[in-house]
């Protein structure tokens, strides 16, 4: 398999492989296929499910992206739950952060989207820690065939009580040592998130190699915010403790996931697609 950077997207056989996959998969069921993609922060997800849409539409299957990134609760919403629940729910990321409430209506609206009754698909705005207003979200006029729904815990399962007894960084040890924050964002990824991954047709899963593969690829995006001087590029510290939210799941999602997706993308540490596989 040819190597691809996602800087530069990934390689045409790799789009047009998944794509095909996907419709032999999928071939015969009740559209809009509703596609999860998943993968570890800085694996490209954003990167593969645009030029997916482009490739599937390019096939004559209309298709659409969205970004479970845009459905962020606001600063505002999170304070709030970071006083009720746990401070740490002041970092949004984590399951119990995202409105599941405005991504199902979402989803309903895509399925009937016209001409006279367009979709609209929420967007977040990182750098004010807020979403855009509704005048400035994304508008869909025609119902797609295929949706695809990325994110860094798509697909994710719920971890057992035990699992969740011992911290298993810095932050778990020193900022939640009665276990209260990972068993509410496990309690989320039980409920309301695993009725969403009920919902998919289809998992496509860019596989990493492992988990400390991920500070390096971050690290690599903020390097460009920070020579493009972005108030919110973080230094190398503020980034190590920022992923160390995430590093439960993520180490989650390398256990779990490679068994339970139909398509995948297996990478490198320098994110070269090593080979693509299917599942049965």
């Amino acid at each position: 398999m040819a190597d691809a950077s996602t800087q530069h997207g990934y390689a045409d056989d790799v789009v047009a492989r998944v794509v095909d996959s996907l419709r032999a998969k999928l071939q015969g069921r009740r559209k809009p296929w509703l596609v999860g993609v998943s993968g570890l922060q800085g694996s490209g997800k954003s990167t593969l499910a645009a030029q997916l849409v482009h490739a599937a539409t390019r096939a004559g299957i209309p298709a659409v992206a969205m970004s479970l990134d845009d459905f962020y609760l606001g600063r505002a919403a999170r304070a709030r739950l970071a006083r009720e629940v746990h401070p740490l729910f002041v970092t949004r990321g984590v399951p119990g952060t995202h409105d599941l409430c405005l991504v199902a209506d979402t989803l309903a609206a895509l399925r009937t989207a016209s001409a006279q009754q367009p979709a609209r698909i929420p967007r977040f705005d990182k750098g004010s820690d807020s979403r855009l207003p509704r005048a400035r979200w994304r508008v869909v006029r025609e119902r797609p065939a295929l949706i695809l729904f990325e994110g860094w815990c798509v697909g994710v399962p719920a971890q057992s009580a035990s699992a969740l007894r011992r911290p298993i960084n810095a932050l778990e040890r020193d900022e939640d040592a009665d276990g209260r924050w990972r068993r509410f964002v496990n309690g989320q990824l039980q409920a309301g998130y695993a009725e969403l991954w009920r919902r998919f047709d289809a998992l496509v899963l860019l596989q990493a190699p492992r988990f400390d593969v991920v500070e390096r690829w971050r690290n690599q995006q903020e390097q460009a915010l920070r020579r493009a001087h972005a108030p919110r590029a973080m230094t190398p510290a503020r980034l190590r403790r920022f992923i160390m939210h995430y590093e439960r799941l993520s180490r989650q999602a390398l256990r779990t996931l490679p068994g339970r997706a139909d398509v995948r993308i297996v990478l490198d540490a320098r994110r070269h697609v090593r080979r693509i596989e299917t599942a049965e």
